[in-house]
């Protein structure tokens, strides 16, 4: 049996692992964590890598066993139960997800993040922050990777440049965190208009209720960004509540700040792509993962959240 002090000895930041399940049992056996399928003729065990994984989705017709919970817990590994697909989430703690509690996390970065979280000023030049750190992300992934590129996806065509100047201009125009949200908002609608071009959808609109391919595969890849967010936060010890961006009435708002930094550059494009494949769920959740680890999001995330952490004094 592996110990448990060695569960948590690779990274959160560099685990590659999300796990969506469904009508399956997840238990503990013989000191690791599986899950059980029953066939027409047998039961069928799978492993699950607990110790390189970040998030457990567990969706329709599933169960978890208590001492399952508990080795998932020692690895540091978050748990949400969702409807079918991973979407909507349906049962969860720290708004987001079943955080592993642990009162032996790092206590510097909420110290730093509520050193300037509450004042107004210093929260909104963080938000600013965060957006222009998801307009670098975005440059620097769409302007490399070959499959985009194949797609149509390129920094260097004129309608993306001139959508991207004319929001980083905009970034620093805002005054207030609702021009920042409307500003976004104008942003990512122009983005679905490119992509829907790029893949010959048509008239997208944004529906997060419509199950066409496209709107449910951007329900599903947002979710699994949250998972990586809601990940990157427990481990800095940072609570969901103290978001920079989408409000203080929302307490899992930090969440979506976080995976904001990512959700336009790797789930977008894809699930327009995949739309236009007609790909399967789990052929874009894979997309989706490869994704994660080909442009090391969850390392962004770390990188950006602990840099602000880093200049708090400077705001």
């Amino acid at each position: 049996m592996q110990a448990l002090t060695d569960l948590k000895a690779i990274l959160h930041s560099k685990r590659a692992n999300i796990y969506y399940l469904e009508k399956c049992r997840v238990m503990q056996k013989d000191g690791r964590v599986l899950f059980l399928t029953e066939e027409e003729k047998e039961k069928q065990y799978w492993n699950i890598p607990i110790a390189n994984t970040t998030v457990l989705l567990l969706g329709l017709g599933t169960s978890i066993t208590q001492a399952a919970v508990r080795m998932l817990a020692s690895a540091g590994v978050l748990i949400g139960f969702s409807g079918g697909g991973g979407t909507p989430l349906l049962m969860a703690n720290e708004i987001e997800w079943l955080s592993p509690q642990s009162e032996y996390r790092p206590t510097e970065y909420i110290q730093s993040w509520l050193s300037f979280w509450f004042d107004p000023e210093k929260r909104f030049k963080v938000a600013k922050q965060f957006q222009l750190s998801r307009l670098d992300y975005l440059n620097k992934v769409w302007s490399k990777d070959k499959d985009l590129l194949n797609e149509g996806f390129s920094t260097d065509d004129p309608d993306l440049q001139t959508a991207l100047a004319t929001y980083s201009t905009k970034i620093e125009q805002c005054r207030n965190v609702t021009n920042l949200l409307l500003t976004e908002a104008q942003l990512t609608k122009r983005l679905y208009k490119i992509a829907a071009q790029r893949t010959k959808l048509g008239d997208f609109v944004r529906d997060h209720e419509s199950v066409d391919h496209a709107n449910a595969f951007l329900n599903h890849g947002n979710y699994l960004a949250y998972g990586l967010a809601a990940t990157t936060l427990w481990v800095l010890g940072i609570p969901h509540g103290f978001a920079v961006m989408h409000g203080k009435t929302r307490r899992g708002a930090l969440v979506f700040d976080v995976a904001d930094l990512v959700k336009d550059t790797l789930i977008l494009p894809w699930a327009f792509i995949c739309a236009k494949e007609n790909a399967s769920e789990q052929e874009f959740r894979e997309q989706c993962l490869l994704n994660f680890t080909k442009h090391k999001a969850l390392d962004f995330m770390f990188e950006s959240v602990k840099n602000v952490c880093a200049k708090a004094d400077q705001l």
